[in-house]
């Protein structure tokens, strides 16, 4: 991560490299971006799994947001 990204992102600190990577080259940099998007959203990117979402999840309840819920689209698509 350059300095640029330090400066502009407000991702959890204790998220794992593989997990902030994903994060950062999905151009995800703010935790308000993911109120956007469903937990399954995240999970699909490479490098994501269980406990960094567990930590985006807490991050976001310290801020009184949340992950989007799963859209109508999504639940036909994979039903």
């Amino acid at each position: 991560m350059n300095q640029h990204d330090q400066q502009e992102s407000d991702l959890p600190t204790r998220l794992a490299s593989p997990a902030r990577r994903a994060l950062l080259e999905a151009g995800y940099l703010r935790l308000e971006q993911f109120t956007q998007l469903s937990e399954a959203d995240i999970l699909r990117l490479h490098g994501m799994g269980p406990k960094a979402v567990d930590q985006l999840r807490r991050a976001l309840a310290d801020r009184g947001l949340s992950f989007a819920e799963r859209k109508k689209s999504q639940a036909k698509d994979e039903g």
